[in-house]
């Protein structure tokens, strides 16, 4: 069967990534799949109930119907609401990818369907030597690029797409996120990025007064994606198939 999981990332921090991980998520546990996302780094937590939690991992539990630990789902789970690496060091901890590695396969026999949210953008660092570009590649996942429809986001997109294709990632489609709605001539940009992404728009996310995965996931389309996760899968295969004989 071939993998329906994902790995999404975003132009900026900010700009509807959870939104739409909770929406896809939203789409594949409704079409009856078993369906659960991954945070594996998240940095931020506020105190409810006793308890410490972050709202973007609550979002994406909310959102799926798979029933995993948090340990899973969340392998490193920060207090500071800053850059992954620093907040880290603060804590004193070292995040490592065999860790998060060890959970995604665990949620990858549990469920269908795993949606892995990345930090912030595309190359977002988590220590010296290991950052988000580099877990996108470790799982070999296809990549769902979110763009926050804004003042400067051809370039983000553009760029965070090259980078994407230059470490061998298939990039499966992007999801424009309305996160500016006085932005002058979003249809313009748009048509921009369709022509220049080289990849499918899954969707056009409008400004949500109240971000809701349901309501978002109305404005987004997966059908495109089954094209690219053979593709993915392929290039995964062959990626372990050198990393064995190297």
């Amino acid at each position: 069967m071939t993998r329906r999981h994902w790995f999404v990332t975003g132009t900026d921090t900010g700009i509807g990534k959870t939104l739409v991980s909770s929406a896809m998520l939203s789409l594949l546990a409704g079409s009856g799949l078993r369906a659960v996302g991954m945070k594996p780094v998240a940095a931020g937590l506020e105190e409810a109930g006793g308890q410490w939690r972050n709202e973007d991992v609550d979002r994406l539990q909310a959102a799926g119907n798979v029933d995993a630990p948090l340990a899973l789902r969340c392998p490193y789970l920060l207090r500071a609401p800053m850059s992954p690496h620093l907040a880290a060091r603060e804590e004193g901890v070292r995040i490592a990818l065999a860790r998060i590695r060890s959970a995604f396969d665990a949620l990858a026999t549990r469920a269908d369907a795993v949606v892995v949210e990345g930090v912030g953008g595309f190359c977002v660092p988590f220590c010296d030597d290991f950052d988000s570009a580099d877990l996108a590649v470790a799982l070999g996942l296809p990549v769902v690029l979110v763009v926050g429809l804004r003042l400067g986001c051809l370039n983000h997109a553009l760029l965070s797409a090259e980078a994407i294709r230059a470490r061998g990632l298939v990039l499966a489609g992007w999801v424009a996120s309305m996160v500016d709605p006085s932005m002058l001539a979003p249809q313009a940009n748009l048509q921009t990025l369709r022509a220049r992404l080289g990849a499918p728009l899954l969707g056009v996310v409008p400004h949500l007064p109240q971000p809701d995965a349901a309501q978002a996931a109305r404005h987004i389309d997966l059908r495109a994606l089954r094209a690219t996760a053979a593709q993915a899968a392929r290039r995964a295969l062959a990626r372990e198939a050198s990393a064995a004989l190297g």
